[in-house]
């Protein structure tokens, strides 16, 4: 099938394999559906190493390593929480491309100026110099908890798509 359609979840899953790296999920807001969706694909265990449903600021610092300061200052659901969180991700394993979600799904949760729908998603691999490459943005979907959770699926693994693509990047 041409990768032009594929779901995005399926072209990161080819675009892994031929790269020969693994994915690692650091998620929030979508509880796991990261990790779901790419072990829907047979064969998954080629790429998949695992994920951390980080939902909790404690679970977060404790086991991604976010510094407790940077969810103080900057709020769980922001730039540099999605970016400590797909780090910590890619700390657990070699070769390996990292995706991180957090955000708001509702119906409560969200504030004046991040309101129900806004998402924060990373990425990071280690560059072929070693170097840490993070790509971060900030998503403003609309609908029900479950509606934001599934966009929130897709544009993760364009955000992840985006990031192999770079030039010189892996």
């Amino acid at each position: 099938m041409f990768l032009f359609f594929q779901s995005p979840a399926r072209r990161l899953f080819t675009q892994l394999a031929k790269k020969k790296r693994m994915l690692v999920t650091a998620e929030s807001l979508t509880g796991g559906l990261l990790g779901a969706e790419i072990t829907a694909i047979p064969g998954s265990s080629l790429i998949f190493w695992g994920g951390v449903v980080s939902y909790s600021n404690q679970a977060k610092h404790r086991l991604l390593g976010v510094d407790e300061s940077i969810l103080e200052t900057a709020g769980s659901v922001s730039a540099p929480v999605a970016e400590a969180m797909a780090t910590g991700a890619l700390g657990l394993c070699e070769n390996a491309l990292a995706l991180s979600v957090t955000g708001f799904a509702g119906p409560t949760g969200g504030t004046k100026n991040l309101p129900v729908g806004s998402v924060w998603i990373a990425a990071s691999v280690k560059a072929r110099d070693n170097q840490v490459v993070c790509v971060s943005h900030l998503y403003q979907f609309s609908g029900s908890r479950t509606a934001i959770r599934r966009k929130t699926l897709k544009a993760a693994f364009k955000v992840a798509l985006e990031l192999l693509d770079r030039q010189g990047t892996v």
